[in-house]
């Protein structure tokens, strides 16, 4: 799954810690997120979008095949 996580994180000028303590989660699942090694659950999937006031589809989109 793709997300824009780092580029709405950076528009707010705002670290992987920093989004992390808005989260209640580690810098290292914020990173995992934006590199793609980890898919959050549904519950953080709505704060994440919350924070950045979007819909869970604006951020999160599947990988589109070649």
């Amino acid at each position: 799954m793709r997300n824009r996580v780092r580029e709405l994180r950076e528009a707010h000028g705002w670290s992987q810690a920093q989004l992390g303590e808005r989260l209640e989660v580690s810098r290292q699942t914020i990173n995992s997120i934006e590199t793609g090694k980890y898919d959050p659950s549904l519950p953080l999937a709505f704060r994440i979008a919350a924070v950045f006031d979007a819909t869970i589809e604006s951020i999160f989109f599947p990988e589109t095949s070649a």
